[in-house]
């Protein structure tokens, strides 16, 4: 079995255009894009946000970027979150800060919820999974930073306002997840399930295939606890043999070649081990985001063949 490289559009147009638009021109790729990120912690921000959210917002910036400093040296991903529905103007003083830790990885996916009268006291909360109240409901957040992309925000907003109709206490708007060409993004935790250039008419149905414990392959970038390479590899899997469970394709063992170009990614699959073969390559220079003002290239992969082997993986795969 075999697939073909990615083929691009045509070019875009002289003009500027918003970067999600010459994405969907261009037909980047979705799979194997998500950002890294085994763990989370979720911060309610009720205000509006700068271009930061934790340093230029209703929280004080140097309480902000000390909150940051201590989630990202614990190897976790912080972000702001805010229901949907209210103005600027309609933010509220806030006299208490919820917040949430999420695990992603696969086999400990977990969400814990608390909340602080201080917002000083976020920073005495525990980040080893220990503090909080669990919860079996997921929480989708939906990028709408539109000081930090535009796109985020034009295009997130009506997802957000379908998400918050049909799963209104799950839903919340949240600052950069990354991949701002991809708008509207989106991520459902615990499980870290990226989606991107996601219909506001669709955005639902996603959430009733968590439900279900499937993702939407037309939509999905990957699991943000899994490397670009193995999001490819199991995107590759779903679209040769179909399988679109979440705890489908868990990777096994993986090899690169030593320039880099060439994976080799095994997978699990139903009685056998999956490899899926792929070269990395690299975009034609492009702005990735509304921002940019210089043309860079961006990795992608391309699928050169799925194998099935026996139970049996070399030395060299064993993760």
């Amino acid at each position: 079995m075999t697939g073909t490289g990615h083929h691009r559009g045509p070019p875009a147009a002289s003009e500027w255009a918003p970067c999600s638009d010459r994405s969907r021109q261009r037909g980047d790729p979705l799979g194997g894009t998500g950002g890294y990120g085994a763990g989370w912690f979720l911060v309610e921000i009720d205000s509006s946000w700068g271009e930061h959210a934790f340093t230029e917002s209703s929280l004080d910036p140097v309480l902000g970027r000390a909150i940051v400093r201590r989630v990202e040296r614990a190897g976790l991903r912080p972000v702001a979150i805010r229901r949907h529905g209210r103005r600027a103007d309609q933010r509220r003083d806030q006299e208490s800060w919820r917040w949430a830790l999420a695990d992603s990885r696969p086999g400990h996916e977990s969400l814990r919820w608390g909340q602080v009268d201080d917002p000083a006291a976020l920073l005495e909360i525990a980040l080893d999974g220990s503090a909080g109240t669990a919860s079996s409901e997921p929480a989708v957040l939906v990028c709408t930073h539109a000081k930090h992309d535009r796109c985020c925000a034009v295009r997130g907003r009506p997802v957000v306002t379908a998400l918050a109709d049909s799963h209104p206490a799950a839903t919340w708007e949240c600052s950069h997840l990354g991949g701002d060409r991809f708008a509207a993004t989106m991520i459902v935790l615990p499980h870290g399930l990226y989606y991107g250039r996601v219909p506001a008419e669709h955005a639902p149905s996603i959430m009733e295939a968590f439900v279900s414990g499937r993702v939407v392959p037309d939509f999905f970038r990957g699991r943000s606890s899994l490397s670009n390479a193995v999001q490819a590899a199991q995107a590759f899997a779903r679209d040769t043999l179909g399988d679109t469970r979440i705890p489908a394709w868990q990777p096994v063992g993986e090899q690169v070649d030593d320039d880099g170009s060439v994976w080799r990614i095994v997978l699990s699959a139903p009685h056998s081990l999956l490899q899926v073969n792929m070269h990395q390559t690299w975009s034609e220079p492009l702005l990735s985001t509304c921002a940019a003002v210089k043309p860079a290239p961006v990795r992608e992969f391309s699928l050169d063949s799925v194998e099935l082997l026996g139970s049996e993986v070399h030395e060299w795969d064993t993760l």
